[in-house]
């Protein structure tokens, strides 16, 4: 394998909405020539440009809306093999030497399962074909344009990965070449503490850990695909920039962990109260501030309509706390508590993207007789309270349930 003569790799996507005529697309060839210039190697990944997936959706609906799922993928490919070449067009004429790399051509590095629509790439394969075709390119000086979105199965078939998938395809490929970092186009200048289509005065953030990335995108957060996390080694940095500002942006760091069981808390109360009031959101911030009185920490919360359980560690007196609140204060009908609980917390990469993934994790504690007293979700993270004598057998069947998922 030829080693490249760039010091550095760094991966470039460029999105649909960035992608937007022929200006749009010439200015990303300049800065991936300046890019380039620097003594940076460059690989870039490119989506259809804006408008062109959502068209031919709707075109394939009006024409058969069953259509064949691997076929509804071979047609949408249509639209980042166009860009492919209309960016490596680009580059040529700046005396560059792109490379088009699509799942047409031998080069082709993602390789993933055959869930049409939503497909996985199968890393250690990717790993190898991305490796073994792209980085003597990158060493000769050439520039891949690789097709974002799309994947191949290894019998051949044509697949996708999810709408936003580009994002996923750029991580991707900077996890098998080992870049520097993962720079993700987009026309904003970065994340902000919400939608500036939606809230007054957002403010601009310049750097946020995976996990908080993860929760924020699957919150709704549009900045980036959710997949795309999965992917993200320790090391490589994820920046979120727009095309003027390279450099500026928001840097994700510290990727989301492997997923993993632990006991994390013992010496836990469920605390429930009924009967709370028509001002539900009053009654809990009083009675939260009675546990946090009794010193006791909140782990978790589950409310419903008229009551709510909180999972507290410490504080001895916490029952007598919340009691005395609930009946000064007039909060709700009754509180009761249990003692001797303990919390394990599920996180991993995967969590928010597997389906079933609650089901995976409560089936053998139910086989083993082992009673739960909350399950709370929060996107990448899973709270399982069981009592303390149990936990540690409940940590460990989690444990091998995940590894079987994950084989």
């Amino acid at each position: 394998m030829t080693k490249s003569r760039f010091q550095e790799i760094i991966v470039v996507k460029f999105g649909g909405s960035v992608l937007e005529d022929g200006e749009a697309i010439g200015k990303a060839a300049r800065m991936i020539r300046d890019t380039q210039r620097r003594g940076v190697g460059v690989v870039v990944v490119v989506s259809a440009m804006k408008g062109v997936t959502d068209n031919l959706l709707s075109l394939s609906k009006g024409v058969n809306p069953d259509m064949e799922p691997s076929l509804l993928d071979e047609l949408l490919s249509s639209g980042e093999k166009t860009s492919a070449r209309l960016v490596a067009a680009a580059l040529a004429g700046h005396s560059l030497s792109p490379l088009i790399v699509d799942p047409d051509t031998p080069d082709w590095p993602i390789i993933t399962d055959d869930r049409h629509q939503d497909a996985n790439p199968l890393m250690d394969v990717t790993r190898e074909k991305a490796r073994k075709s792209l980085l003597p390119a990158i060493g000769s000086g050439k520039i891949p344009v690789v097709c974002g979105f799309l994947g191949r199965t290894s019998s051949g078939k044509a697949t996708t990965l999810g709408r936003g998938g580009s994002d996923t395809t750029a991580v991707v490929l900077g996890s098998c070449l080992g870049a520097k970092e993962v720079v993700l186009i987009k026309d904003v200048e970065g994340i902000y503490t919400s939608d500036p289509d939606k809230v007054r005065n957002p403010h601009f953030i310049e750097s946020l850990n995976g996990e908080e990335a993860g929760m924020l995108a699957a919150g709704g957060a549009k900045f980036l695909h959710l997949k795309a996390l999965r992917y993200q080694p320790p090391g490589l940095k994820i920046r979120v920039t727009s095309i003027e500002k390279l450099e500026a942006g928001t840097v994700i760091e510290g990727d989301l962990p492997d997923t993993r069981a632990d006991v994390t808390q013992v010496g836990v109360s469920m605390v429930t109260v009924v009967g709370l009031g028509s001002d539900q959101v009053d009654s809990i911030q009083k009675i939260a501030r009675a546990i946090r009185q009794a010193n006791a920490d909140i782990l978790a919360l589950s409310v419903e309509s008229a009551s709510a359980i909180f999972y507290v560690s410490g504080g001895s007196d916490v029952l007598d706390g919340v009691h005395q609140a609930l009946v000064r204060q007039d909060l709700g009908k009754a509180v009761s508590s249990f003692e001797g609980l303990a919390m394990i917390s599920i996180k991993g990469k995967a969590l928010e993207t597997h389906p079933g993934i609650i089901q995976r994790v409560t089936q053998p504690l139910a086989r083993s007789g082992i009673n739960l007293y909350g399950v709370v979700t929060i996107h990448s993270s899973i709270r399982v309270f069981v009592t303390a004598e149990h936990s540690q057998k409940a940590s460990r069947l989690i444990r091998e349930a995940m590894m079987v998922d994950e084989r």
